[in-house]
């Protein structure tokens, strides 16, 4: 990067060890020496002095929107509600039931599962489906 390139908000890499910083101003001493006035990330304002033979130093950095939402939003959704599928059993380690047409017999009612993760707070490491709305689990 040339030194000339060197202008009022933008953001340049180089200067302080891995940061970022914002050029405030720049003022020149002739053609081989400038003043660098800076931010940094923590709005701390600094000075520094840049020669001719620090031309390769500093980085121009291009900043963009760090999240765009220009994309396609039913491709977003799609891939959304697939991740919330793959993450259900998380939050319910009986989702395989819950999902499916097949009804459990009356013995499979209730399940043994790993001990929840708030073991401290639970009364039983065991877990009851619930039985839908509308329907008995009765043997009879």
């Amino acid at each position: 990067m040339k030194l000339e390139q060197l202008q009022t908000n933008t953001a340049i890499r180089g200067i302080v060890p891995d940061a970022l910083v914002t050029v405030v101003s720049v003022q020149w001493f002739g053609s081989e020496a400038l003043e660098l006035t800076y931010k940094t990330a923590s709005s701390k304002v600094a000075n520094e002095l840049l020669y001719r033979h620090d031309d390769p130093r500093p980085e121009l950095v291009e900043q963009g929107r760090l999240w765009s939402l220009d994309d396609d939003g039913a491709l977003f959704r799609v891939v959304s509600e697939a991740q919330r599928i793959r993450l259900a059993h998380l939050f319910d380690p009986v989702q395989a039931v819950h999902t499916s047409i097949v009804e459990p017999l009356p013995y499979q009612i209730t399940v043994a599962t790993k001990p929840c993760c708030l073991a401290s707070r639970c009364a039983s490491p065991w877990r009851t489906i619930p039985a839908p709305a509308g329907r008995s689990w009765s043997a009879s």
